[in-house]
């Protein structure tokens, strides 16, 4: 095989193999990830909730406020029925008693009300909390295996890229070009195998010249169709 050709089809597959990193960090990245994204989440619902809580004990701190200032009123009605001096004056007071009467049953209703809403709603936020506690520690457990399986894969990566840097070094600049040219399109699929007469890049059959040559292997030859460069698998050259 044409030695050109050799080194083209090599830094192929260096390249190949530096594309197959990406997923591979994508991977051991992604459990940890996919946790915190759930951790940030639940962050979220528990400042809701805590802003909710606060909310219900302003509106019954409100009420309470409330409830206060009927009471007075009620007792203050008390002290003014011994100075009633109409039937007017009377029926004008026990109108407002029963007035206040009954904002004080609703002020109360609404006092348990939001006592059974704010006791609910700190169970879930104290649920919620034990849970994003066990995420942390998940977190820090997960981010440690990440960092062993990235340290692995970095210490890879750094050997294909010596691998790469080497071999290119040993190319001519002019093929260098000329491949980098086709790679800018075609990425991985830059150099593919010539199978059964066919390119496997975009699976076109090429005609009886082009495949002679390609078994010949003496010099670059490109897919008529598709411009990829052309070769054939160690033991179907004949």
């Amino acid at each position: 095989m044409n030695k050109h050709l050799k080194q083209l089809i090599d830094l192929s597959e260096v390249d190949k193999e530096i594309d197959a990193f990406e997923p591979q960090i994508d991977e051991a990245n992604y459990k940890y990830e996919a946790t915190l994204a759930t951790r940030d989440n639940l962050d979220g619902e528990i400042s809701s909730i805590e802003d909710e809580i606060k909310n219900e004990e302003l509106k019954k701190h409100k009420n309470e406020l409330h409830l206060a200032e009927l009471s007075a009123k009620l007792e203050d009605n008390k002290k003014k029925s011994s100075e009633i001096k109409t039937e007017r004056e009377m029926k004008s007071l026990q109108l407002e008693e029963e007035i206040a009467k009954e904002q004080v049953t609703f002020a109360n209703e609404e006092i348990a009300r939001l006592d059974k809403l704010v006791s609910a709603k700190k169970v879930k936020l104290e649920e919620m909390s034990t849970k994003k506690a066990e995420i942390d520690t998940n977190l820090t457990t997960i981010k440690a295996d990440v960092d062993v399986k990235l340290g692995s894969i970095e210490i890879a990566r750094r050997d294909v890229f010596a691998k790469k840097e080497k071999l290119v070094g040993e190319m001519n600049q002019k093929g260098l070009a000329f491949y980098q040219k086709i790679r800018r399109w075609a990425k991985n699929t830059t150099a593919v195998e010539l199978k059964d007469q066919a390119c496997m890049g975009c699976f076109m059959h090429v005609n009886d010249k082009v495949f002679a040559d390609v078994i010949k292997g003496e010099e670059i030859v490109t897919c008529p169709h598709c411009g990829r460069i052309l070769y054939m698998a160690q033991g179907e050259e004949a």
